[in-house]
């Protein structure tokens, strides 16, 4: 594994705050875990190799510690928020033919579809299971996300 995949999942694990990761192949195994705050990320590369062979030097991962981000309006509202009910792919809409089941202004009621988290090729509907207007989404659109993690931000009504 070269040293910009191991930028590239630690970049992921950022993104989408995953504060664990492990791989783990014939002869190559990589742990990567993530801390809060001003510590640096604890990543760990362990090579199997036959007894006799010349281990290579690890490679040194430094990170930055992250920059708090200045804190918008929308990030310090008080709205209640939809979130992920599990792991999976967020999709605001059915198709990518289709229009997106909200945008923000929408008014949604408990029993409105919102979007679509699809969890192991299963396309699970996820309902809003609160009335109000949508005011917010939080989520990318096609991106990963958490269990919990918020999608939508809404006013209630």
């Amino acid at each position: 594994m070269e040293f910009k995949d191991i930028k590239s999942i630690v970049d992921l694990m950022k993104k989408n705050s995953i504060s664990d990761f492990e791989l783990e192949k014939e002869d190559f195994k990589i742990k990567l875990h993530r801390t809060d705050g001003n510590k640096t990320d604890n990543v760990q590369i362990q090579n199997y190799l036959p007894p006799g062979t010349l281990q290579p030097a690890p490679i040194p991962v430094s990170e930055q510690p992250a920059t708090e981000t200045p804190k918008t309006e929308s990030t310090v509202t008080k709205d209640p928020e939809i979130k992920s009910p599990m792991i999976g792919t967020f999709y605001r809409a059915p198709s990518p033919e289709s229009d997106d089941y909200v945008q923000v202004g929408d008014h949604v009621n408990a029993d409105s579809v919102v979007c679509i988290v699809e969890a192991m090729k299963v396309m699970n509907e996820i309902k809003a299971e609160i009335s109000g207007v949508i005011t917010e989404i939080v989520a990318e659109n096609a991106s990963a996300v958490e269990y919990g993690q918020p999608l939508f931000r809404v006013r209630p009504a």
